[in-house]
């Protein structure tokens, strides 16, 4: 891979990860832990690079999806606990012991089946029991519907497993409007804290605890438990900069993604843009084509929606349907544009920010998926 790019690419800003962890850490209790969530390759920003910068923070613990990328992390010399929050085939069972990675029992068929192939290969495996308090997506059922606490003390008897630590979900923990959904929010914390009771009268040490998302941390920081699991929040965004939360936090978005014109052309009234001709131009028009399209994650679906992206720090309107390499802005309004200027599509054009809340919006998503949008192909430029 070159060094750098010719058309596109985004750069990370590593150094406001610690203004970041900074602010989290001003939100949660002295006594709790930050475990660094870095599935999906850390939301597009790169898991390696991500990890090691947190790792320099103090953040002792990771979580990820999946053993691929657990295994990824353990070959670029992460020797923390990583856990794994989804499932693991059994055919790569072997794999969490050979590289000393902890597996989330998911359900109790499952822990018996891992159970069972840590028994008959002699081996420990390091484990965390999911209960679902509400999430209805993974985990032993302890809620209102059904309560299955005696399942979960099963957990921590189970033959070759170490079982040592438990956790939950949030589901609606950034809603602060709707009454039901705040009841909701505190009956799945009633429910956590009954089962860490539950285990403690039957003499079971339930071990590290853990249960606030990124929103749980901004909504309920008095939360008491060994450690928090923030997956945007170190990268210096939120899911939706529209939803109120009860703490403020002064995050800095750390990916600027950015491309390069390539070409600069002056168009006259009556010329339609890219294909399918939904955009025609209404008066003489420079038009600046960049280098950038859907096949490195920039969302077709914003096509013709008033969608703007940075030149010279300015808003330039993005017209006709965005390509697969490519797309088109109007730059009528601003001066000296040349091929080879630098276009930002979100983050920082020096002083000026263009957030990707903005993409996200045009394109009714969150910003989750709006950064994992970006391709592979998509150089990760670290400062």
């Amino acid at each position: 891979m070159l060094e750098d790019s010719s058309r596109c690419w985004a750069e990370v800003d590593l150094s406001y990860i610690k203004h970041n962890v900074a602010e989290i850490r001003k939100m949660i209790p002295a006594t709790t832990k930050i475990m660094g969530v870095v599935k999906a390759n850390a939301y597009g920003h790169g898991d390696i690079a991500i990890s090691k910068a947190l790792k320099a923070c103090g953040v002792d613990f990771f979580a990820v999806s999946s053993i691929d990328e657990a295994i990824n992390l353990r070959n670029a010399g992460i020797d923390d606990s990583i856990l794994i929050l989804g499932y693991t085939p059994k055919q790569h069972f072997h794999y969490l012991h050979e590289y000393h990675v902890i597996q989330t029992l998911i359900s109790e068929e499952y822990a018996y089946a891992l159970s069972d192939y840590a028994k008959a290969h002699e081996v420990w495996i390091h484990a965390h029991v999911k209960v679902d308090t509400g999430m209805t997506r993974l985990g032993i059922p302890c809620k209102k519907e059904c309560w299955n606490i005696e399942a979960v003390k099963k957990m921590y008897q189970l033959p070759y497993i170490h079982t040592d630590g438990i956790f939950s979900h949030f589901s609606v923990s950034d809603s602060l409007i709707d009454q039901a959904d705040l009841d909701f929010t505190e009956h799945q914390i009633q429910y956590f804290d009954q089962v860490l009771a539950e285990l403690k009268a039957a003499g079971i040490e339930a071990g590290i605890t853990h249960l606030q998302n990124s929103y749980g941390i901004m909504n309920y920081p008095q939360l008491h438990y060994d450690y928090v699991r923030p997956g945007l929040l170190h990268l210096g965004v939120t899911a939706d900069n529209a939803i109120e939360t009860n703490q403020k936090p002064d995050f800095h978005p750390i990916m600027t993604w950015k491309a390069n014109i390539s070409y600069v052309r002056e168009v006259q009234s009556g010329c339609s843009v890219s294909y399918g001709r939904h955009y025609t131009v209404a008066q003489r028009m420079r038009i600046a084509t960049i280098s950038c399209g859907y096949a490195d994650g920039y969302p077709r679906n914003v096509s013709n929606q008033g969608k703007h992206v940075l030149v010279h720090g300015q808003r330039c309107e993005i017209i006709g349907n965005i390509c697969m390499d490519q797309m088109m802005v109007d730059v009528s309004h601003v001066h000296d544009v040349h091929a080879g200027d630098e276009v930002v599509l979100f983050g920082y054009d020096h002083d000026v920010l263009l957030s990707v809340d903005e993409l996200s919006r045009c394109a009714h998503t969150i910003n989750n998926e709006a950064l994992c949008w970006l391709s592979a192909r998509v150089p990760r430029i670290y400062k």
